[in-house]
């Protein structure tokens, strides 16, 4: 069901009132409150279990509402708004004023982006103003793609859940430190590499690690309940079945080229050959093989161009260590 005009009237009334709506993106959905209300920023890190530390990104309703949340706009970052915007682009910036702290984990910076969907947009033209929101769901566990996966993860935590269908992306926004007239990608996502580069005539640096903090960086991210291990397509098949052997419920993404090869192993997810196919699927897939039993989930990473930047990404971070509780 898609919501309606009444659910987005709602949805704004809760976010005045302090509450937390769940609302669809492009990219996954989002666990919004008001950017400008601390107490109800604060809600957020309670319900995901996410470290205050960690900043989110506020969404806003265009990008002439800019300079109502950041300062010193540097001339490239207001290109890259210019031409991926509305769009799965966050671009970190100086915060301005109306930004709290505690929307930014205490950082100088923040991250803002256009959401790219229409019930988002509706809701921050019936708010009025920006709302801070992470992936709607446990910090560190697999990002919800549809209204079913929030109220299934969070459940109560949420006062209101805006069902937009499924999210067409399906990975989160690719995240640029805007902040000089050198801007470095600090999360690949569903705006690639690529087309930066081809907006700002010159490659792009993606380094493996930061030292400026944004969403996503969490060595374990993610990440479903099963243990996920990446080995080399060529092994993936061998490493499967071994496992499975050995008395474990194996899952297994299975890569293109091997599409159709018959694997003994718990429960097999063929994955598609388009790669916005894939990323669009990919966190369906994770939480399907958990849903299946699976205690391990075996894959192997696609080339890393285009949207496979962002899936190895994804597939690394929920491969991570994970903390032991």
């Amino acid at each position: 069901m898609t919501a309606t005009t009444s659910d987005i009237d709602k949805a704004a009334g809760v976010l005045r009132a302090g509450g937390l709506v769940a609302l669809p993106t492009e990219t996954v959905y989002g666990l919004g409150a008001n950017a400008e209300d601390p107490a109800a920023v604060s809600r957020i890190f309670q319900a995901k279990g996410r470290p205050p530390s960690h900043p989110l990104i506020v969404h806003i309703g265009g990008a002439e509402h800019l300079d109502d949340w950041v300062q010193d706009v540097p001339a490239t970052a207001r290109l890259l708004a210019e031409h991926f915007w509305p769009g799965p682009l966050t671009l970190v910036l100086r915060r301005g004023p109306r930004v709290p702290l505690e929307a930014t984990g205490g950082l100088e910076t923040v991250a803002v982006r256009v959401p790219d969907h229409p019930v988002a947009l509706a809701l921050l033209a019936a708010f009025g103003g920006g709302v801070t929101a992470p992936s709607a769901n446990r910090f560190g566990s697999v990002s919800p793609t549809t209204a079913d996966d929030v109220r299934a993860e969070l459940g109560d935590a949420v006062d209101f859940v805006l069902d937009g269908g499924p999210c067409e992306v399906g990975v989160e926004s690719t995240i640029v430190d805007a902040t000089s007239d050198l801007p470095t990608v600090l999360r690949p996502g569903g705006v690639t590499r690529e087309d930066l580069e081809a907006v700002l005539g010159h490659p792009l640096a993606v380094p493996a690690t930061s030292t400026v903090r944004v969403p996503g960086q969490h060595p374990s991210h993610y990440a479903p309940r099963a243990r996920v291990v990446l080995v080399e397509p060529e092994k993936l098949v061998i490493e499967a079945e071994a496992a499975q052997k050995l008395g474990q419920q194996v899952g297994v993404l299975l890569s293109p080229p091997f599409a159709g090869t018959p694997v003994k192993a718990h429960a097999v997810v063929e994955v598609p050959a388009s790669l916005a196919g894939y990323a669009r699927g990919l966190y369906g897939f994770l939480r399907a093989l958990d849903q299946r039993g699976c205690d391990l989930i075996v894959a192997s990473l696609p080339v890393e161009e285009g949207l496979g930047l962002a899936i190895a990404n994804r597939l690394r971070r929920a491969a991570g260590p994970r903390s032991i509780v």
